[in-house]
């Protein structure tokens, strides 16, 4: 019997396509107890945390069925859509 020494990869569940991913192919976006809310490039911030796959066209999926307002029970300020999308569009540039 041989015993399996690969490191289990942490999945997290995208709240937009509820596709299942490695976190690391994620990005998190968190409400704090204050009711702020941001997104987490670091993915270790405190809060509720919430991961959505890193690409232009999930992000406007999740704004469009609220996916992230849902999650959250609050109304998300356009900027964080912004801020997202600068950084799927900076992600992909930088894989091509």
């Amino acid at each position: 019997m041989m015993l399996n020494n690969k490191k289990k990869i942490p999945m997290r569940r995208c709240v937009a396509t509820g596709e299942m991913k490695p976190k690391k192919e994620m990005i998190r976006i968190v409400k704090t107890n204050e009711g702020e809310i941001f997104v987490d490039p670091t993915g270790k911030k405190n809060g509720r945390g919430a991961y959505m796959t890193l690409s232009e066209e999930t992000i406007l999926k999740a704004k469009k069925r609220k996916s992230l307002q849902s999650q959250f029970e609050t109304v998300i300020d356009e900027s964080i859509y912004e801020e997202l999308t600068r950084l799927a569009m900076r992600a992909q540039h930088d894989t091509h």
